[in-house]
């Protein structure tokens, strides 16, 4: 019964690191993208503090998503292997 235990803790342990890898992954990604869009054209002064807060919250929230499809699409595409 403990094998069971540790087999579970080692699944959900790993499945925990694979999803911050990710989320930091697309993190940088969609940071690196940003990098290419004029935000003088939004924001009175880009490369002020108030503007570098709102390019890494923006990274944040895009990576975010992004991490969250691309981790639900890894899921559902592990579920496919019940379906035969």
């Amino acid at each position: 019964m403990n094998e069971g235990l540790n087999t579970v803790s080692g699944a959900v342990s790993v499945s925990g690191l694979v999803s911050i890898v990710v989320s930091l992954f697309c993190i940088w990604l969609s940071w690196w993208a940003l990098q290419n869009l004029k935000l003088d054209l939004v924001i009175r002064n880009p490369q002020g503090t108030q503007g570098k807060l709102l390019q890494v919250l923006l990274a944040i929230v895009l990576g975010h998503f992004v991490a969250g499809f691309l981790l639900d699409y890894l899921t559902w595409s592990q579920m496919i292997r019940y379906m035969f």
